[in-house]
């Protein structure tokens, strides 16, 4: 609320309580213009963060569409120009709170409230310490009952419709996400119905299971204990603290019977009325995790197997050949025509000596004496023909003159 303005005040302040009075009456276009003056001619003003706020703020009580819509950019300026600011919690605060006023109910676009989610997770991260957090706690479990609602009757269309894959991945991202949904029970029991229909029916019991931990007053309590005990699974039980918020809850919620619901078919504005009380959950929780798996034996990785063996078994049987052996090779005891390996010639005719065949006359290295002899004799000729080429005419010359 702006004060009365002094004939000694400076021209800064003037121009700001001015501004204020005219927007306290409703004027908001003359008092934003004036504030907008104050902005452009005192820089350096100590009214100038008050100033950005209090156009943000005139345009957030002016409302509709085109109101909302440009306090929301307002608040987001003025948190970016003075982010340290007491205001800043506040900016932040109604910046979530403009979407909030636009949003539709569950069966319309969800845009404002995804927005109106993301602007208030913001604050509960930046401004842990600000008096405004059990507010923007109740406003962000309701905009997520919204939500919660939104994405349940798109579930529900598909398992009705026996799309039960569909069903499944949307059952699974309603609970991961808003796991305080007011028909959370239902969205578990569907889910388990769902896995049944798919042939996962151990998946499905950790589902059950939470139906009894987390809303112990539904009615799928009894079922999910007979689906627990005919698997042979243990039935938990709730804690008391959740059976006692279960409660509260319950005797808060009144049935206003049909009139109610009929207000509500004829109007745009979304029902909070079914939010449940209890923590709020920024990033979601994680499925239940589903230990079936069969535990796996000792030392084995992949197809190998290792076992344990003693060291008396290793120094036991034949010993090893240290010689490397390549397939398709002599072994050196062969090779060399030793006579523990050799095996012993076979008896032949006398007739048959003169027409030995060749690999009958190789030698012990395996070479052909035949080709030894011609490559042996051709080397000598060589080597004569060398000799003789070196004496020539002029060779006598040689012995007079040695050197």
């Amino acid at each position: 609320m702006a004060g009365p303005v002094n004939p000694g005040d400076q021209p800064d302040k003037i121009l700001f309580e001015k501004a204020a009075n005219e927007i306290n009456h409703g004027r908001f276009d003359v008092g934003r213009l004036t504030l907008q003056t104050l902005i452009n001619t005192y820089p350096d003003s100590e009214y100038l963060s008050k100033a950005k706020l209090e156009i943000a703020d005139s345009y957030y009580r002016q409302g509709g569409v085109s109101g909302l819509t440009q306090a929301e950019a307002e608040y987001k300026d003025f948190i970016t120009f003075f982010p340290t600011a007491p205001e800043a919690p506040m900016a932040e605060y109604r910046a979530g709170m403009a979407h909030f006023r636009l949003m539709g109910k569950e069966d319309r676009d969800t845009l404002e409230a995804d927005q109106a989610e993301a602007e208030f997770k913001v604050f509960l991260q930046k401004y842990p310490d600000s008096t405004l957090m059990p507010t923007v706690k109740a406003r962000l479990r309701e905009v997520q009952e919204i939500l919660a609602e939104s994405d349940y009757e798109i579930a529900k269309f598909y398992f009705m419709r026996g799309a039960n894959k569909a069903a499944e991945s949307r059952f699974e991202e309603i609970l991961s996400k808003y796991p305080n949904f007011s028909e959370g029970d239902q969205a578990l029991w569907y889910l388990g119905q769902s896995l049944e229909r798919l042939k996962k029916a151990n998946e499905a019991m950790p589902y059950y299971a939470r139906i009894i931990t987390d809303f112990p007053l539904s009615s799928h309590v009894d079922d999910a204990k007979d689906k627990l005990a005919a698997a042979h699974l243990p039935i938990p039980k709730p804690t008391g603290a959740i059976l006692a918020r279960a409660q509260a809850d319950e005797d808060r919620h009144i049935d206003n019977g049909l009139f109610h619901r009929m207000e509500g078919a004829f109007t745009s504005t979304p029902d909070f009325s079914a939010t449940l009380r209890g923590p709020v959950y920024i990033g979601g929780i994680k499925p239940p995790q589903i230990e079936m798996a069969k535990e796996q034996p000792a030392n084995k990785v992949g197809n190998l197997s290792a076992q344990t063996v003693s060291e008396g078994s290793l120094n036991s049987g034949p010993a090893a050949d240290p010689s490397p052996k390549v397939k398709g090779t002599t072994p050196p005891a062969a090779a060399t025509g030793s006579p523990a390996s050799a095996t012993p010639p076979a008896t032949t005719p006398a007739s048959s000596t003169a027409a030995t065949p060749p690999a009958a006359a190789k030698n012990n290295t395996g070479a052909d004496p035949a080709k030894t002899g011609n490559r042996d004799s051709k080397t000598a000729s060589d080597t004569s023909s060398t000799k003789k080429k070196k004496k020539g005419h002029f060779h006598f010359l040689k012995k007079l003159f040695p050197f």
